[in-house]
């Protein structure tokens, strides 16, 4: 009961507090989005904004590994394991500028969603060859802008913990754009957060990992099913099933 409360309690106060920040992130929008063609700004805030959730959380223990390996100036293909809905709330606390491609339901969601829109974060309806096609497109434009893109080339969140097989997408992108990959670890949030709980699970420890970069050179006469392969075996090394 008590762990129900708490839950109740948080997800309570995402929901109040979106209504807060979402008007400071539309003002930011308004007054930046003439000169700063990425919206670093904007993500910059997002991630505040995310990770305040975290930061007032105090039975998360979040520790960030790795976080100087990352170039700013450099666009990336960052790919992450995926284990809970936690870890989308994870990756903001590395505040590195990107684009989310993430499914287009969530851009629904009141505030949270239309602040996804501002960002010009790249929606994806599953099993729609259109709308791959389109968020290909759509993450090719960012990239040429100097935007990252972070994926979880699983496609969905694990139950189990043990890495699923990686969808081509991503590494389709690093070989057409003939840009580095950036492997990203979560490890933690499954624990904290189960898929299909929205319960208080207690304390964890959540730990982030940014591994070396895989430059394109050292992929590139590789196939995109190789290449997947590549830095599905680099991640799972790293997961804690």
């Amino acid at each position: 009961m008590i762990n129900r409360a708490i839950a109740f309690i948080y997800i309570a106060f995402i929901a109040s507090s979106s209504m807060v920040f979402y008007p400071v992130a539309l003002l930011i929008w308004t007054l930046t989005i003439i000169f700063d063609r990425r919206l670093v700004l904007l993500h910059q805030f997002t991630c505040f904004w995310a990770s305040l959730y975290t930061w007032l959380m105090p039975a998360w223990f979040f520790t960030i590994e790795g976080r100087s390996r990352i170039r700013r100036k450099q666009p990336y293909i960052i790919v992450s394991n995926h284990q809970s809905q936690l870890d989308i709330l994870a990756a903001f606390r590395l505040f590195v500028p990107f684009k989310w491609v993430s499914k287009a339901e969530v851009f629904r969601l009141p505030f949270i969603g239309w602040n996804m829109v501002l960002n010009g974060y790249i929606r994806l309806v599953r099993g729609d060859k259109q709308s791959i096609r389109n968020m290909m497109t759509a993450c090719e434009a960012a990239l040429q802008k100097g935007c990252s893109i972070f994926m979880f080339p699983e496609g969905t969140r694990s139950r189990t913990g043990i890495l699923k097989p990686f969808k081509p997408g991503a590494f389709i992108l690093a070989h057409r754009m003939k840009l580095p990959l950036l492997p990203v670890v979560i490890n933690g949030t499954r624990e904290a957060l189960p898929k299909y709980s929205l319960n208080f699970h207690g304390k964890h420890r959540i730990r982030i990992s940014v591994l070396e970069e895989i430059p394109y050179r050292s992929f590139k006469h590789l196939s995109v099913e190789e290449t997947a392969l590549l830095v599905h075996r680099k991640i799972s090394r790293c997961v804690e099933a």
